[in-house]
């Protein structure tokens, strides 16, 4: 007995039939669009414009600027060439977006700026853990560690926060919460 019979389709081929890929690929994709470079939309006209907004991102143009509008293409030209922003980048973009909506402003994460040479001490179930910060991470019982998140685990056998671990709170958090000893 044979398998199921599966007849061949025609494949319908268009600018947009290949999936969009977010890597770091240095070919184009298939689906990338012909135009050569971005003087090619400097000189284009307004008309023209639009309708290459709405075959790149699927949608109608924003009311916006001229000069914006040919950013706007030239971004998605080059993301479809080059690919598109890494999850992390997203994430981060997101959560300033938010942060605008929510308070009208955005302030930029200063993360964490320890010196090297600076000590953290932590007691853990009755013993005191000191970390040493050096100049390319963290020293702790003799070893070096890339992260606080990295010595945090081997203090507790867990996976922790390091930072949040440590006691090393962002201005603006309250340090109560996680910094406990256990």
């Amino acid at each position: 007995m044979q398998g199921p019979q599966f007849r061949a389709s025609k494949q319908v081929s268009n600018e947009y039939s290949q999936p969009f890929r977010c890597g770091r690929s240095r070919e184009p994709t298939p689906s990338t669009p012909k135009r050569q470079s971005t003087g090619d939309l400097a000189s284009a006209s307004l008309a023209e414009l639009r309708r290459e907004w709405r075959q790149l991102h699927r949608s109608e143009p924003p009311r916006i600027s001229r000069e914006l509008l040919i950013r706007g293409i030239a971004y998605r030209l080059q993301e479809l060439e080059h690919g598109g922003l890494g999850k992390t980048t997203r994430r981060k973009l997101k959560t300033l977006a938010k942060m605008f909506r929510t308070t009208g402003r955005v302030v930029p994460d200063p993360g964490l700026a320890l010196k090297p040479g600076a000590r953290l001490v932590r007691e853990w179930h009755g013993r005191t853990h000191t970390v040493t910060v050096t100049e390319d991470g963290f020293e702790y019982a003799g070893l070096s560690y890339p992260s606080l998140t990295k010595v945090a685990q081997k203090i507790t056998g867990a996976h922790w926060s390091g930072p949040r671990f440590f006691g090393l709170v962002r201005t603006g958090t309250s340090s109560a919460k996680g910094a406990g000893n256990a």
